[in-house]
């Protein structure tokens, strides 16, 4: 079912980092040149910048580059410290901030730093709380809070972000309580396959099928309401490439994966295909669920520039 409104095509970049300080400047800078909107990072402790820092420096180097973690794993930091680092972000970039922020998943990262890995009831509970959190630190007043999780009392968080009521808030999902949450709260969401301790294996490749995208988007616009209108739906993209043939790269790709080439070329999770045809398939993911925030591997910018340069703002 399509969506009742329709926005521009904007894109961004999910990258780990880079071989030093200078590249990471001269990447973001190239994001930015090449009409990306935003640079995101994800929230792991393997091989990859501390977001943070990164993603301050990224937006100290650029002027229009937005900046964000996809996303910031709850459990890694107390929320009313990351609501200040964001808020303070927002300040010095002059509002080019996106709060990406999820419950935490990636068993690896609470093994390595004897990290307690609670259920995921209980760390979507946390996440819940956290999210208050930081939304009331970016209201400029005084609050108390008192959950099963944090508690605050009587704190009125600086620096007040540029951006009105705070930057944007970002949610992805693959489970249904998730994407509620989202669609309840966040501006910006992320339909997302579910992934389990790390892998993208066969049971994550299964929810990355049109079916499914088209039962989790449905779920987000019923739990949404009236507010649909205003979210604005995201997709991370995962199989890239730009080729001018196109079966043969998805019977190569999903003999890699396990996945049939129909399921994969129907899937908007994957992007395969020449510019031409990536325009086209963009297109109609949009109009079919609403994908309007196309996000990409830092490898996948400079073949996809034809791309950007045609849709985004479009």
């Amino acid at each position: 079912m399509p969506t009742t409104t329709t926005r521009p095509f904007r894109f961004g970049v999910q990258a780990n980092g880079a071989p030093s300080g200078r590249d990471w400047l001269d990447f973001a800078r190239r994001c930015e040149s090449l009409g990306y909107s935003t640079l995101t990072m994800p929230d792991h402790f393997g091989d990859q910048f501390a977001p943070v820092p990164a993603l301050a420096a990224a937006a100290a180097a650029t002027t229009t580059l937005r900046v964000g973690a996809m996303v910031f794993g709850n459990d890694y930091r107390h929320p009313a410290v990351l609501a200040k680092e964001l808020a303070t972000m927002d300040v010095l970039s002059d509002g080019r901030v996106e709060i990406g922020i999820g419950a935490g998943w990636m068993l690896t990262d609470y093994e390595q730093l004897g990290i307690a890995y609670d259920r995921p009831g209980v760390r979507v509970d946390r996440f819940v709380e956290a999210v208050k959190i930081i939304k009331s630190c970016m209201a400029g007043t005084a609050f108390s809070f008192s959950g099963q999780h944090y508690r605050i009392t009587d704190y009125a968080a600086t620096p007040l972000p540029v951006q009105p009521g705070g930057p944007p808030l970002v949610i992805g999902g693959g489970g249904n309580r998730v994407l509620r949450i989202a669609a309840e709260q966040a501006d910006i969401v992320g339909v997302n396959a579910s992934l389990h301790a790390g892998a993208i294996g066969p049971e994550a490749l299964a929810t990355m099928t049109a079916p499914v995208v088209d039962t989790r988007v449905d779920l987000v616009r019923d739990a949404a309401g009236a507010r649909f209108a205003d979210i604005e739906l995201s997709v991370r993209t995962f199989m890239v490439n730009v080729t001018e043939d196109r079966d043969a790269t998805r019977d190569a790709i999903g003999s890699m994966v396990g996945m049939d080439a129909a399921t994969i070329a129907a899937s908007p999770f994957a992007l395969i295909g020449n510019p031409a045809q990536l325009i086209e398939d963009l297109l109609a993911r949009r109009e079919r669920w609403g994908f309007s925030y196309i996000v990409v591997g830092q490898n996948d910018i400079d073949v996809l520039a034809p791309v950007v340069a045609e849709l985004a703002g479009r």
